[in-house]
């Protein structure tokens, strides 16, 4: 163990604690409402009423309901985008709450994020194993010749398409692995996996993103860095589950594990 890798490690953990406990961080989601589910357009203990209309979401509010757009006071009309970016950005609002339009798979859906969720004030920070050099080893990354889509079922029990950009191949415990990962916008990688630890000792499945691969295709894969999903915080996160040859066939001790 390096002290220069476990003090980047530390500050890492204390960053992503920092990051998951903020007042819109996953922890404050307190549910997640998807429109057509709700045809007459009044989602629970939301206010205003909500309809998909022409691609987009349409909120009609009444100055009773106590909404805010862009922070100010709203009442009549207004067709909504997808919010991007932080939860504490969203447009709609009311208090301290936010209320984020989200789109999958072009069903629109309202997040309710709330500072006070009991859930957040309940937080007792997240188990972790301390950092340990054998748990980051080298990869490399093989990309697709084309972009691939697979079918996997997310955490609410849906089945949707996981975007997958190559291949992942490691050696670790002495044995040769793979994981399929996905491509961020930023050249980062992004993997759920799960292995032979999940469900017993470590959440069910957990978030990896190694860095971007150089121009060779190589990176590393640091499982200290393994963490856990969003909808480990909150039931109304709908992840997605490892895709097919993600579930590793060794025990990964390292990362963070579940919540304290």
């Amino acid at each position: 163990m390096t002290t220069d890798a476990s003090e980047d490690w530390k500050h890492w953990r204390e960053h992503r604690v920092t990051t998951v406990s903020e007042p819109y961080g996953p922890l404050a989601l307190t549910g997640t409402h998807w429109i057509e589910d709700y045809p007459e357009g009044r989602l629970p203990d939301i206010p205003g009423q909500w309809a998909v209309k022409g691609g987009r979401v349409t909120l009609t509010a009444a100055a009773e309901d106590g909404l805010t757009v862009d922070g100010e006071p709203f009442t009549g009309d207004i067709a909504l985008d997808a919010d991007h970016g932080p939860a504490g950005g969203a447009r709609v609002g009311r208090g301290r709450r936010r209320f984020v339009v989200l789109v999958r798979e072009e069903v629109w859906g309202v997040r309710d994020y709330d500072p006070g969720a009991p859930a957040r004030q309940a937080f007792a920070g997240i188990e972790a194993t301390p950092y340990d050099a054998r748990w980051a080893v080298p990869g490399r990354f093989t990309p697709y010749g084309e972009a691939r889509t697979v079918r996997v079922e997310n955490a609410d029990g849906v089945t949707r398409g996981l975007a997958l950009g190559g291949v992942l191949a490691f050696t670790l415990d002495g044995q040769d692995l793979t994981l399929q990962v996905s491509v961020e916008s930023d050249g980062t990688l992004w993997a759920v996996f799960a292995d032979t630890t999940s469900g017993d000792g470590s959440y069910r499945f957990r978030f990896l993103h190694p860095v971007a691969p150089d121009a060779e295709g190589r990176t590393t894969v640091d499982f200290n860095r393994a963490v856990l999903p969003p909808c480990a915080f909150a039931d109304h996160f709908v992840c997605p589950l490892p895709p097919p040859g993600n579930t590793l066939r060794v025990a990964v001790p390292a990362g963070e594990r579940r919540l304290g």
